[in-house]
């Protein structure tokens, strides 16, 4: 096609993901066409900096040949084969380096294609697993409010986000809600004036919160509980000190599986290879996808304890459940490579060393009348914007359409940077850039941001 020919079929037969398309009503679909290092390029040839890694997923950088090339000789040997009663080597390897990496006795790895698909898996083995050892009735989930965890239906009943769920219902009953970790508005979560300035006593009074959700359903009907390491939607909510510690107890004193669902923390995005191991605690099940690859092939993967595999390695009994796709042969050759990369390149060192410098470069913005907090770990942060930084006001619904869907997302990228304007809690904007970034990276990110929210204020 010619590239008028490709613009007029992304408008005509293209159906994008979570995209308004009455946004590009007699214009034009954005449409990136190249990637090398930590930019993208579209059609026109304009460069932008990838503030979001794709999607919290290119961790090495875009155009590395090595990792295509990990595809393109795997698909020459074995292009594809299911995982269905028969193995196949890169599957088995890529398994096997994934159990040397986790934390604890994580050794099982059942494979997907995506994030959502391990949620859904976690939560479906979490109800067998509890049958098989006479619980019949454990079957519920507690989650976070505003967190996100897939679109699946299962996985999209365990997200709390109210407006990503009512046009799909009825979804699939038991999931319960518990406050978030959002220490910037913990005095309004938790209705304790100054609890916003002790972190200790927020992270354990919300893992109380999950413990007396267990209670209030009965510990006997509650599965799992499910966690980001940070939490996404929202803004990136790190967990206070001692939150996790606190909700491991609480999980094992009701028999109930933590599962960190770690679709967006995983391989470097913390520093860490996952994301428990930033913050001390190891889970009964990790639930990931993204970073494995860098986003070069689709691939996501439940990594569970050996104790949950137990029951099903003797006698008749059979996880009734799989993916045609899930541990491709060419997925799992590149994410094989990916990994190979991290330890070459030593980017979680990277991560952890750059990790206070990207840190202070955005705390700059703390300047601007419009941004009320800065906050994340490693490299993925978020700055949520305000209205009154003294009364911590957020926008109204009108004013949080006009600011971010009518503004800012596309005045950043026109400025230069991808990344993400969102209002799926309070109005943030996400930063998540490649690992192999540094502090010239972060002080375009800063520069952007400062010129583009500086004009944002002057337009309320």
């Amino acid at each position: 096609m010619t590239r008028p020919d490709v613009l007029k079929a992304a408008q005509d037969n293209l159906w994008m993901h979570f995209t308004r398309h009455s946004s590009y009503e007699g214009g034009e679909v954005p449409m990136i066409v190249r990637g090398e290092g930590a930019y993208v390029y579209d059609i026109h040839g304009k460069r932008y900096l990838d503030g979001l890694a794709g999607l919290f997923v290119v961790q090495v950088g875009h155009g590395r040949a090595e990792l295509a090339e990990a595809a393109a000789k795997q698909a020459q040997e074995l292009a594809f084969f299911p995982l269905w009663s028969y193995a196949h080597p890169k599957a088995a390897e890529l398994a096997a380096r994934l159990a040397e990496l986790t934390p604890g006795d994580l050794n099982r790895v059942f494979f997907t294609t995506g994030g959502g698909e391990a949620v859904e898996s976690a939560w479906k083995l979490a109800k067998q697993y509890y049958k098989l050892k006479g619980k019949p009735l454990k079957t519920k989930v507690v989650s976070r409010s505003i967190a996100y965890h897939g679109t699946p239906q299962g996985a999209l009943s365990i997200t709390g986000i109210p407006a990503l769920k009512q046009v799909f219902e009825p979804l699939v009953p038991g999931a319960i809600k518990a406050p978030n970790t959002n220490l910037y508005r913990a005095d309004e979560i938790s209705g304790f004036p100054g609890l916003d300035k002790d972190p200790e006593a927020f992270g354990r009074w919300a893992a109380d919160q999950v413990g007396k959700a267990i209670e209030m359903e009965g510990p006997d009907t509650v599965a799992a509980v499910f966690v980001e390491p940070v939490q996404n939607a929202g803004g990136c909510f790190p967990p206070p000190p001692g939150y996790f510690q606190r909700l491991r107890e609480i999980c094992d004193a009701h028999d109930v599986l933590l599962v960190s669902d770690e679709v967006i923390c995983a391989f470097g995005r913390l520093g860490t290879m996952f994301g428990g191991q930033k913050f001390d605690y190891v889970p009964d099940i990790i639930t990931c996808a993204k970073g494995l690859t860098s986003g070069y092939s689709p691939i996501g993967a439940m990594i569970v304890s050996e104790r949950l595999f137990e029951p099903f390695k003797h006698g008749s009994e059979t996880f009734a459940h799989g993916y045609t796709f899930g541990g491709h042969p060419v997925s799992a050759a590149v994410a094989l490579a990916n990994l190979d990369i991290f330890e070459r390149e030593g980017l979680l060192e990277h991560v952890t060393a750059n990790e206070p410098v990207f840190k202070a470069t955005l705390d700059r913005l703390r300047d601007l009348p419009i941004v009320g907090d800065v906050r994340g770990s490693g490299y993925f942060y978020g700055i949520e914007l305000v209205k009154d930084k003294s009364t911590k006001q957020t926008f109204n619904e009108e004013e949080s359409e006009r600011l971010l869907r009518g503004f800012l997302s596309k005045a950043l990228y026109d400025a230069g940077l991808y990344c993400r304007a969102d209002d799926r809690g309070d109005p943030v904007v996400q930063l998540a850039p490649p690992l192999i970034c540094g502090p010239k990276e972060f002080d375009e990110i800063e520069s952007i941001l400062r010129s583009v929210l500086t004009e944002a204020w002057a337009r309320l």
